[in-house]
């Protein structure tokens, strides 16, 4: 080699040592949606590399290994979409913090291209003429459409599904991973995807999101438009986001947001709603933070409590007040009355509508619900069976009277203002900026106990960010000694949401409670090469 050739050949290395130094390599469950995008300028990946990763996890885990469960329906062009967007991204830049990024959705959000089913038998192959509004938003960010997961089917009792079956918790295999949204939180912990989205009528977003160690949000009330998503009750109904960590949820959520003149309830988060919530996080948010404790809901399961203890210590550290607080009796006892008198004659009568959106094969009432599930009785050979504890609650539904009926409209027009009306009280008396609390006091149940009833059992906090339409953050906050995850809620006021996520980004940082599951392990090839910054 001349002199020539060995300078060339120095400087050749030397770059390639920078290079190198100025990278680090980080495992696929750890990247955030900011490391992705990092990455994708950087050349070291790719959307399709990104997809065809996740892919490999939904084959590796899904119906194999540990056969949790949680994919309904994988989308056949994601991969095809993927490539697009990545052409797109080299000749046009990205449209936004999600371009290029899989998201999976739970069955209850209408997507025009594959099936929505509710879980349900009774929906099994039916494709909305359109996208819910949110998923439009999702895919017009860049959002990859990855998967339809499973679901408690019409989003209501256990974690199991009549189409779907039973999905199985990523920590415990002998645990639920909790309801509705159980597939969503199963395939987020799992890591079949960054981001996916729940809905919540009664804690399906949190329940599964604590079960399955990951974050969580159910907004308030009309922040996120309902069109197009399969309803339970829109008295309480929202969708919400689910990801690994509390930047990835806020940068899914600023592109969700907006008024849509198909869902009234929007109109509530005119000049509220924010594009970008990244930009609102700080790490020292706790600094100065007056943060009410709800005892109400300790004293359930001795490992919950001490890992909540020891996380209002951790805030305490990080410079927060933390004072404790309770609820008035009156509305502890009165919650779960409240929810189902609005819960129960909604379905009825708003399932019927989303019915007429749909092909002329499918029942068109819940009277046609009952009637047609009374003719399924067997488990089908590929799978399908009855869903009893979700098909007697029909009958339940069907009977509880009708949207003129005293017992509901006592309770819409002066049960669920007073509801609201004394949780804000407390936050103005106390001054407080969140009230946090075990959002499950007791670990993540068997699959073989009873489901909660509707809206979460007497110990459950749930209801009440329903009842009052206030928004909900769930961070993991540690493991029971079983190994179980654990989460802490952080309740605010209406459209408090930057405030909650700050505060969230604030805790998630000091602790860095989150762990990938046991049963889901990285798979070869997993890590991702990431510049510094």
């Amino acid at each position: 080699m001349n002199a020539w050739g060995r300078m060339t050949f120095v400087v050749a290395l030397l770059l390639w040592n920078l290079c190198a130094a100025s990278a680090k390599d980080i495992d696929l469950d750890a990247a955030t949606i900011a490391d992705l995008n990092a990455a994708f300028n950087a050349g070291t990946l790719t959307s399709e590399k990104l997809v065809q990763l996740c892919i490999a996890r939904i084959q590796a885990y899904d119906r194999e290994g540990p056969s949790l469960h949680a994919v309904m329906t994988l989308n056949p062009k994601a991969i095809e979409t993927a490539r697009a967007l990545d052409a797109e991204r080299k000749a046009k830049g990205p449209r936004s913090p999600l371009h290029g990024i899989p998201v999976v959705l739970k069955d209850n959000y209408d997507t025009f291209d594959m099936p929505t089913t509710g879980g349900s038998v009774l929906l099994e192959g039916s494709i909305p003429p359109h996208d819910a509004f949110v998923v439009k938003k999702l895919r017009d960010a860049g959002g990859i459409i990855l998967a339809k997961v499973n679901m408690s089917e019409f989003a209501s009792a256990g974690a199991y599904s009549s189409l779907g079956g039973q999905s199985r918790n990523p920590h415990d295999l002998s645990r639920s991973p909790a309801g509705s949204s159980g597939g969503t939180g199963v395939a987020i912990a799992a890591g079949y995807a960054p981001l996916g989205m729940g809905t919540d009528t009664g804690g399906s977003i949190r329940g599964p999101s604590t079960a399955n160690g990951i974050v969580g949000l159910k907004p308030t009330h009309g922040l996120l438009s309902r069109n197009g998503i399969i309803p339970l009750a829109l008295s309480f109904d929202t969708g919400g986001p689910m990801a690994r960590n509390v930047y990835d949820l806020a940068a899914a959520l600023g592109v969700m947001t907006g008024v849509d003149p198909a869902d009234a309830a929007t109109k509530k988060s005119e000049g509220k709603f924010v594009t970008d919530y990244r930009k609102g996080l700080n790490v020292g948010a706790l600094k100065g933070a007056r943060i009410g404790v709800a005892r109400d809901f300790f004293g359930v399961d001795p490992d919950v409590d001490w890992v909540i203890e020891a996380a209002l210590e951790a805030m305490r550290q990080a410079g927060a007040t933390v004072v404790d607080l309770r609820y008035p009796k009156w509305l502890l006892d009165a919650r779960g009355e409240f929810y189902n008198a609005i819960r129960y004659p909604e379905f009825t009568a708003q399932i019927a509508g989303y019915l007429a959106t749909i092909g002329p094969d499918y029942p068109k009432s819940l009277d046609q619900m009952i009637e047609r599930t009374n003719r399924f009785n067997a488990t089908r050979a590929d799978g399908a069976r009855p869903n009893p504890s979700r098909w007697s609650l029909f009958k339940r539904e069907a009977d509880s009277g009708t949207l003129n009926d005293y017992r509901y409209t006592s309770v819409r027009d002066y049960g669920l203002p007073l509801v609201r009306s004394a949780i804000e009280g407390i936050f103005e008396s106390q001054k407080l900026d969140a009230i946090v609390y075990p959002t499950s006091p007791r670990r993540p149940v068997l699959i073989t106990a009873a489901p909660d009833p509707p809206g979460g059992g007497p110990s459950s906090p749930a209801t009440i960010a329903n009842l009052t339409g206030f928004p909900d953050l769930i961070v993991p906050a540690g493991f029971t000694g079983d190994t179980l995850p654990v989460g802490i809620s952080f309740l605010g006021t209406a459209f408090s949401e930057q405030k909650l996520l700050s505060l969230g980004y604030s805790f998630e940082q000091a602790t860095h409670a989150r762990r990938l599951p046991v049963q889901t392990p990285p798979l070869k090839g997993e890590s991702i090469s990431v510049p510094l910054r």
